[in-house]
Parts: structure tokens; C-alpha cells; sequence
């Protein structure tokens, strides 16, 4: 049985995830006081210490609660690949699609209303804050390991820099993305138009595998 204060604990963790996942997304880790945070959260400060310990630990947690998802999938996919493929080579659009969909995923989930996810997992690519850039490689690390292993399967005749290369230029495009799906505009003023989930990855996909088949360009 679940009892009152069990619920209020909860309810209370669960706004202060929620108003730290808006702010940091919105202004970044260093610029968001935890002063800010209880306040939208209408929590005091000491329920951050009760139920974290610090502002970093509540960072760690919404970097585990949204990235551990996103990444599971991720290597999900990748391992029903690599067990259809054998010794074989990868198929690329298949292991981009494996890559992008997840990310893909947390843009639905999307809700004008409330927190983004995916604009807080965008805004901390670019963060210099080194807590921020440290959580980023624990999260990130093995899975960006992985498919780069996988891209190379998919590309034994480029070499592995490019490779390297082109897998930053996928990520740019995915931050991007996941930062400005709801507003996309080729120019200012003029939008995209709306798009289902399915044909916005197929197109991606194309895109992308088109940039990683490309001549090197680096060397010239």
C-alpha cells in the first residue's frame, strides 16, 4: 500500500525533474540556480538536497532518466543488425536508421506544455560545463563505441577518420534537430510543413547515408 507521504515524496521528486529538465534545457546547467528550479517546482530547497544531494546529482538523474531509454534502444536495434549480418558487412541505412529512430522517439514525446527531453539532451551537447560534458561521455560513450565499430563494418572503404568524421556531422545534425523539431523553418517565416515520424527518419536516413558514402573531401 502506498502512503500519503510516499506520494507526496514522489509528486514532489517528479516536479522537481520536471522544472530541472525545463531549465536546464532552456538556460543550461551553470546559469540554472536550484533556488530557480524549487521555485518552479514550488518545492523548497531542501527537498533538492533531501531527494538528490545537489544540483549535479539532480543532473545525473534527468541524464539517466532520459538517456538510458534512448540508448537501450538504441543498442537494441544495433545487436538484431549485427546477429542478422554475421561476419558480414552492415547495412548502413540500417544501422542509421538504428541510430536516428530513438532520437526521433524522444522528439514525439514532445509536448508544448511542458519540459522537452529532447531539448534538454540537445542543449547539453553543446555545453562546455565540464560535469555536463563528463555525464555526456558516461551516458554516450559505449554507444557512440559501438556504432562507430558498426559504421565501419557498413564502410570498410572509407577510412576510419572519415568515418569519425562524419559520425560529428550526424550527431550536429541530430542536436539540431532535436532542439528545433517543433519550429522547423527552411527560412524564418517559412516552415517545413508537418511530417509524420516515419517518413522525417526515412528522410534523415537518406541524408545521412548519402554524407557517409560521399568521396573524401578532408585530405584535399
Amino acid at each position: 500500500m502506498v502512503t500519503a507521504g510516499r506520494t507526496a515524496n514522489g509528486d514532489t521528486k517528479e516536479r522537481l525533474l520536471a522544472a530541472a529538465e525545463r531549465l536546464f534545457g532552456e538556460e543550461g546547467f551553470a546559469r540554472t540556480s536550484l533556488r530557480a528550479i524549487t521555485l518552479a517546482a514550488g518545492v523548497n530547497v531542501a527537498a533538492v538536497h533531501y531527494h538528490f544531494g545537489s544540483k549535479e546529482a539532480l543532473l545525473a538523474a534527468l541524464f539517466t532518466r532520459r538517456a538510458a531509454p534512448l540508448n537501450a534502444d538504441r543498442l537494441a536495434r544495433l545487436d538484431v543488425i549485427e546477429a542478422a549480418a554475421g561476419d558480414g558487412a552492415l547495412p548502413l541505412e540500417a544501422v542509421l536508421e538504428a541510430f536516428v529512430a530513438p532520437a526521433f522517439r524522444l522528439i514525439a514525446e514532445l509536448d508544448p506544455a511542458g519540459p522537452s527531453p529532447a531539448q534538454l539532451i540537445a542543449r547539453f551537447f553543446s555545453e562546455p560545463e565540464e560535469v555536463v560534458q563528463r555525464m555526456l561521455r558516461e551516458q554516450f560513450g559505449e554507444v557512440g563505441a559501438r556504432f562507430l565499430v558498426a559504421l565501419r563494418r557498413a564502410l570498410p572503404e572509407v577510412a576510419a577518420v572519415e568515418v569519425g568524421w562524419r559520425f560529428e556531422f550526424m550527431i550536429a545534425v541530430l542536436t539540431h534537430l532535436l532542439s528545433r523539431m517543433h519550429l522547423l523553418e527552411i527560412v524564418p517565416g517559412r516552415a517545413l510543413g508537418p511530417a509524420d515520424e516515419a517518413t522525417t527518419i526515412r528522410r534523415a536516413v537518406t541524408f545521412l547515408a548519402a554524407g557517409f558514402r560521399a568521396p573524401a573531401g578532408g585530405a584535399a
